[in-house]
């Protein structure tokens, strides 16, 4: 199957994950990778490919914000596809500074939205054209000790983030109502994986094993996630994208729901193992509670059985296996964690995590 894809945010964490991924398991595909380069979109995440899907793969760094720069793009190059990762991400900076999230999330969704638009009616309108929309189990707000998040559940934003992906939901399906732009929306739980940005809590907490420096956790620790392997989710994504029906929403999660307090025990655990820590000088030792942050919600945990059951997908990685491959990428990456280590970054880390209780 021959199909040329624009992917935004390519370079990010699940970006990159589902260019690497896709290149290899569909060799039918052109990718182009649209990013701007912020803090967390980063060309080393996309080195060293193969030779042959190399010459499958281009970069085109841009701002999905910029409406020139959509329009041109998308004059000079038609697309069977677009699918849409570029996004502020990070609950926290949405609290120390939402204006980003609104500019890149909500208008910067709604820019490519109108470049897509364009191109797709004057290339007649096809009807394999797919705009494939990625975003977060957050925008249903939290839960209680029982329930799933279902396709169906009322949107609930909590914080900045969560509103602004909320929005940019909204606006993809109002695209596809009013004007009949082919869109579908996924909402996936928490990923895990390589290539992820070290201020997220499993690298966070990895790194910080390593180097034994503190282990911050929010509040009592016993908020909950339902945590997805990257890999399933970007199997789960092409899935979408080529089987997917127009105008439906599909929820994506992993079936491991956890603590945040047994996800750091558990992270110790490993990685003392590794580095013959025991004792005295368990890497539990570092846990240390800090002031959880405003409007935390406090479980999220998602049905999957929708896509499960109409487009025969269902995540393969156990939890366990996966965690542990994820640990080794970090101790045997590094260079690329150094990489990424800017004096933004430990700022950041610094602001946040500042505080015990």
């Amino acid at each position: 199957m021959e199909k040329k894809i624009l992917v935004t945010g390519g370079s990010g964490f699940i970006g990159s994950n589902f260019i690497r991924h896709t290149l290899q398991i569909r060799p039918g595909f052109q990718i182009r990778n649209l990013d701007a380069l912020t803090y967390a979109g980063n060309p080393l995440n996309l080195e060293n490919l193969p030779v042959d899907h190399q010459a499958r793969y281009g970069f085109i760094q841009g701002d999905i914000c910029d409406a020139r720069f959509l329009k041109n793009l998308f004059e000079q190059e038609t697309f069977d596809g677009v699918i849409h990762f570029a996004a502020e991400s990070h609950v926290d900076r949405s609290i120390h500074g939402p204006e980003a999230f609104i500019r890149t999330n909500v208008n910067g969704t709604f820019q490519l939205l109108e470049a897509c638009l364009a191109m797709w009616k004057q290339n007649g309108s096809p009807s394999d054209f797919r705009f494939l929309h990625i975003s977060t189990d957050e925008v249903y707000g939290s839960l209680g000790k029982e329930g799933y998040f279902t396709e169906k559940t009322p949107y609930d934003p909590s914080s900045p983030y969560s509103a602004s992906k909320a929005s940019s939901d909204h606006l993809v399906k109002a695209y596809h109502r009013t004007f009949g732009l082919p869109v579908v929306v996924t909402n996936c739980s928490n990923n895990y994986g390589p290539y992820q940005f070290p201020e997220k809590l499993i690298p966070l907490i990895i790194l910080n094993i390593i180097e034994q420096k503190d282990l911050p956790v929010y509040g009592d620790g016993k908020n909950i996630r339902d945590w997805l392997y990257v890999i399933d989710h970007c199997e789960a994504l092409v899935t979408v994208f080529l089987k997917g029906v127009i105008g439906e929403t599909y929820n994506i999660g992993g079936g491991t729901e956890l603590e945040n307090i047994r996800i750091v025990h558990l992270l110790c655990e490993l990685l003392d193992e590794k580095l013959g820590r025991s004792g005295k000088n368990s890497s539990k030792s570092l846990i240390r509670f800090v002031t959880d942050r405003p409007g935390h919600d406090r479980r999220y945990a998602i049905d999957a059985s929708k896509i499960e059951r109409e487009l025969g997908w269902k995540a393969r990685f156990v939890f366990s296996e996966a965690i542990a491959r994820t640990i080794d990428w970090y101790m045997d990456h590094m260079d690329w964690v150094n990489s990424v280590r800017s004096g933004d970054y430990r700022k950041w880390i610094e602001n946040n995590y500042g505080k015990r209780k």
